[in-house]
């Protein structure tokens, strides 16, 4: 079966699942802001931008990428700053075809102007509402409480996520640096979250090995996993993640960069799809890793010789993974085989006779 071109990855329909506000903004975006603020860096061009907030390849760690976010995050503590960040990424998966989006970002590190929990999340939920009108696509937040902060706040966030269920917010997460800050430790956060059925996804297994994994899943009960990638080093593990169907959320550039993989070979990708495992393809940070969805799609082609039946099994797995009301889900679902038929995709067909266990 010959391998999907670009412009074929590019008009699929597609979700992104793990994609963090602060990491994702415009490059003219950024350069506008940085001069409102008089930030001590001269962004005259796209290219001065790259320079700074775009990582190389050879980033030490985890630690370094997220160094990158201590510039962003200066120009997101205003309402009307969230609510253009917000709109203009959704505008950007729009452009490439992404139907449902699912925001993260932790409104913790967007008060230093005095900003209110509840005020930032309006502002965020305003810009992608704006955007939904416009192009029709959908989002959802993801609330994301700091490993490397005290508990108490991820309480605080776990709380701001129940508020807000129902009004845009679908989901919870714990994210930053993952070594010597263990996920159990906010095991607050995730039982009020859990008592208020609000769904879990957790940053585990990126830049620590499986145990971070097994923490994430069976303390915290996480119902997705971002990144995963060391779930290869616990075949047991792996088994079980397989047998109750937790998607994995995949993010190949960014791994690269923050050497949660050596290098492309070295992924395990390739073996969690021989498993049938449910991989999801996302962004994680559009500026910082200077990706998009497509391109995520374009590496999985050209760097593990993905055909299309396989490139629409990953589509499919965002689908099916969505923080979305089943009902909802099953009404994407329909739409995407439609459209995968209009783009004379062979695989529809099999999954229009199973559509139910694609769910």
């Amino acid at each position: 079966m010959q391998r999907p071109s670009l412009d074929f990855l590019h008009a699929l329909p597609k979700t992104d699942l793990h994609v963090h506000l602060d990491g994702s903004l415009r490059l003219a975006t950024v350069r506008e802001l940085a001069a409102r603020h008089n930030l001590e860096y001269d962004f005259q061009t796209d290219e001065d931008v790259r320079a700074v907030c775009q990582v190389p390849d050879d980033c030490q760690s985890l630690v370094d990428y997220l160094r990158v976010f201590d510039i962003t995050l200066k120009l997101m503590q205003e309402k009307d700053e969230l609510t253009r960040i917000a709109y203009e990424l959704a505008a950007d998966a729009h452009d490439e075809n992404v139907r449902y989006m699912e925001v993260r970002y932790s409104p913790l590190l967007h008060t230093k102007q005095g900003l209110q929990y509840d005020e930032i999340v309006a502002a965020v939920q305003a810009g992608l509402d704006r955007a939904g009108r416009q192009f029709g696509i959908i989002t959802g937040q993801i609330i994301c409480g700091m490993r490397h902060i005290a508990p108490q706040s991820s309480l605080e966030l776990a709380e701001l996520a129940v508020r807000w269920k129902g009004r845009g917010v679908v989901g919870f997460d714990l994210a930053g640096a993952e070594k010597d800050y263990p996920a159990k430790d906010h095991l607050a956060a995730f039982y009020h979250c859990l008592n208020n059925n609000v769904n879990i996804t957790i940053h585990a297994g990126e830049a620590f090995g499986a145990p971070s994994i097994h923490q994430a899943l069976h303390y915290c009960r996480a119902h997705r996993i971002g990144h995963g990638t060391h779930l290869i080093e616990d075949a047991d593990l792996m088994q079980w993640v397989n047998d109750h169907r937790i998607p994995v959320e995949i993010c190949l550039a960014s791994n690269l960069q923050t050497k949660a993989i050596p290098d492309f070979a070295s992924h395990p990708i390739r073996r969690f799809m021989e498993e049938s495992l449910r991989v999801t393809l996302n962004t994680d940070n559009r500026l910082v890793s200077g990706t998009t969805v497509t391109n995520e799609y374009r590496l999985a082609v050209e760097h593990y010789g993905l055909n299309q039946d396989e490139v629409l099994g990953l589509v499919m797995n965002g689908f099916k993974s969505a923080f979305l009301p089943l009902r909802q889900k099953v009404q994407l679902v329909e739409q995407v085989l439609s459209e995968f038929a209009s783009l004379g995709a062979e695989f529809s067909g099999e999954i229009s006779r199973r559509r139910r266990a694609y769910v």
